[in-house]
Parts: C-alpha cells; sequence; structure tokens
C-alpha cells in the first residue's frame, strides 16, 4: 500500500527528455496556458492518456457486446460530458481523438482568464491563488482544478474579494483594455498584466494558505 506521507505521483515523465521538438512544443502550452512549470502539463497529459488507455481496452471487447464493458465506456463518456469535454452521443474515436488543449481548456486558471476575470493567463493564476476566485459558492485555490460544465455559471469573484467592486482599479483596468482589443485578444503583458498585477498585490489580502495543484 505504501506510506500516506510518500504519495505515488500523478504524473510520468516524457522517455525522451531532450527531444528539441517536444521541449518546443511544451515551452509553447506552458506560454499559452500559463502554467506554472511542466509538472502540471505532465499531470494533465496523465489525465488524457488515462481515458486514451481506457478507450483501447474497451475497444476490443465492446466488439463482442460485453456488457460490463458497454456500461464502462457509457460512464466514461457521462464523466467527460460532465466536464464538457466530448458531447453526448460521442464515440471510442472521439475519445481516442482528445487532444491536451481539450483537458486544459477545463482548468479553473484557463477559465477565469476566458471569462475576463483577469487580463492575463498569469494574472488569473494570482487571483486564485490569493483566494480571490469563487466556484460554486465556495473559495478556491487550486489553479489546476477541472471544472465541471454545471459549475462554471457560478464563477465569479469571492464575496469577500476586492475585486467585486466594478470600480476596483484592476478592473476598470481591465474593462478598458477589452474595449481596446475588441475583448477577443488576450492583453499583453506588457500593457496591463504586470500593471494590473501590482495593483492587485496592493489590494488583496494575504495569500490563501491551501497548496497549489
Amino acid at each position: 500500500m505504501g506510506d500516506q506521507k510518500f504519495q505515488h505521483k500523478k504524473y510520468s515523465t516524457p522517455r525522451h527528455p531532450w527531444e528539441a521538438a517536444r521541449i518546443e512544443q511544451e515551452r509553447e502550452i506552458l506560454e499559452r496556458y500559463g502554467l506554472k512549470n511542466k509538472k502540471e502539463l505532465w499531470k494533465s497529459l496523465s489525465i488524457l492518456d488515462s481515458f486514451r488507455t481506457q478507450a483501447r481496452t474497451l475497444e476490443g471487447k465492446m466488439r463482442y457486446q460485453d456488457e460490463y464493458s458497454m456500461q464502462q465506456f457509457k460512464n466514461m463518456i457521462r464523466r467527460l460530458q460532465r466536464f464538457n469535454i466530448l458531447n453526448e452521443g460521442a464515440t471510442l474515436d472521439d475519445v481516442l481523438s482528445l487532444k491536451i488543449d481539450d483537458i486544459l481548456e477545463r482548468r479553473l486558471q484557463t477559465l477565469v482568464f476566458k471569462m475576463k476575470l483577469a487580463a492575463t493567463m498569469k494574472q488569473a493564476r494570482q487571483l486564485i491563488t490569493h483566494g480571490e476566485i469563487s466556484l460554486g459558492g465556495r473559495r478556491v485555490t487550486i489553479p489546476g482544478l477541472m471544472v465541471e460544465a454545471s459549475l462554471e455559471p457560478t464563477l465569479s469573484y469571492d464575496p469577500d474579494s476586492p475585486l467585486v467592486d466594478e470600480l476596483h482599479p484592476l478592473r476598470q483596468a481591465m474593462l478598458k483594455s477589452n474595449k481596446e482589443t475588441g475583448g477577443e485578444k488576450e492583453v499583453p503583458a506588457e500593457a496591463t498584466g504586470e500593471e494590473n498585477e501590482d495593483a492587485a498585490k496592493n489590494e488583496i489580502k494575504e495569500p490563501a494558505k491551501e497548496g497549489e495543484n
């Protein structure tokens, strides 16, 4: 069973760590989604691999109309539906076609930025770790949390956060930036990101003590 003090890793590292093409691809993904390090990327890859592995295992069994395997497949599709990764009626091919972006798009950090609660991905991470974001009526401090579709409408600033005030300097700066960019492009860090983050640090209370994912 192992000691609880020494938990198993929830991810696996690349077999060939020095592949230039893979390193460049990982760097681009880290930058696009504002990930802290490659460990966060590898955790998401492990989630994706678990779905793919289960799909490959069930593929052969379902050819023989195995009822237990078919029920497992339905349960897997329901779980993917719950996180808005796949739609109803998805097939095994749809599961095998999933990409890492499908997983990363469901992270709390990504959704905070997509819903314009932050000006940049980096800022979205800061707001979460400082306890400024609420999900399902509860404060959350884990940027890598996978958000269920049913909870997505409840994503907002925490009621105790100073950012609830629409006149907060940070929100005013984001509103101005969204108008200038048409609300479609990420605001450049040199334009608002770092300045807004400095303003947030002055207004935000001390960071929450919970660990990050």
